[in-house]
């Protein structure tokens, strides 16, 4: 879900550092005012970040009507993330061993001011270490896992989610496993709408020859990607492009011209839309109203 709230506190909380546009598209933040926000990542066709742009080439819709996009602000937010370290018996030997390095890589790669948690996805999900900047402790415990158990994967991306839900600003959850789920208590159906409830992008990492559905599928969703590690030689291009990702994306608020109406959620659909040809935008594809 993306949150209704006041972007202006929002950032102010985070401490964001943007680089805001110089011009007259750059957004004017007014403190109490309620505007939901997105997202969006825009890619070339090499798949590269796409910087520069301004408010007037985008366009977004709600519920297929055209909203007004009256906050704008393009730059590097700082990152509160979680990755999910898949460390079942069915991930024993190599998968693991990739599981790890890629885990470790990648929490090397984020800023001093990014924050993160790293969660051991087994029958249980466990927080191994807590989400703090202290990448080093981080690191250690990513490698001290061991195989263990079996592969409670839709309970550990609830979770992970749950835990990432009360932090400001940007959220990213990096999931590394096979993606096949072995007892949970929750559902593939359970996982897709906490998914829609939340603010975070989903990049799953699949290590295997294919690209379970249901990790695909809360990647669109969500407007993160998914992968599939089929070469081990695929693992640092895969991470950069995450981290290139992750590095540069452009915040759009508004506030819906038809307002949710008491009477309990309602899910309502986003669509952005880039008017400059040649480039691809993703976005989180809805919400749900409170």
């Amino acid at each position: 879900m993306t949150r209704l709230l006041a972007i202006a506190a929002s950032l102010a909380a985070t401490g964001a550092v943007l680089a805001a546009q110089d011009s007259p598209d750059a957004a004017q933040f007014s403190s109490g005012v309620e505007l939901v926000e997105v997202y969006a990542t825009v890619t070339d066709a090499k798949g590269e970040p796409v910087t520069g742009l301004q408010r007037t080439d985008f366009e977004v819709y709600e519920n297929n009507a055209r909203q007004d996009v009256s906050a704008f602000v393009a730059g590097e937010f700082p990152l509160t993330v979680a990755l999910g370290v898949d460390r079942s018996w069915s991930m024993a030997g190599e998968p693991l061993r990739l599981a790890k390095q890629a885990s470790q890589t990648f929490l090397k790669a984020l800023r001093p001011d990014d924050r993160s948690m790293v969660v051991a996805i087994s029958s249980d999900a466990d927080v191994i270490a807590p989400l703090t900047m202290d990448r080093f402790n981080q690191i250690r415990a990513v490698g001290a896992l061991d195989p263990w158990s079996t592969t409670a994967l839709h309970d550990a991306v609830i979770a992970s989610l749950d835990r990432l839900e009360p932090e400001p600003g940007r959220q990213a959850l990096i999931v590394f496993s096979d993606g096949v789920d072995r007892y949970s208590r929750a559902t593939a159906a359970q996982v897709v709408e906490r998914a829609r409830r939340s603010q975070a992008l989903i990049y799953p990492i699949a290590f295997g020859k294919t690209r379970p559905p249901l990790l695909a599928e809360l990647a669109v969703l969500t407007g993160g990607r998914s992968f599939v590690l089929r070469d081990v030689r695929e693992l640092d291009k895969t991470l950069a492009e995450i981290a290139r990702e992750l590095r540069y994306q452009y915040l759009l608020g508004y506030s819906p011209v038809d307002p949710a109406e008491a009477g309990g959620p309602e899910w309502r659909s986003i669509r952005v839309v880039l008017k400059k040809p040649g480039f691809r935008v993703r976005a989180r594809d809805g919400y749900m109203t409170r």
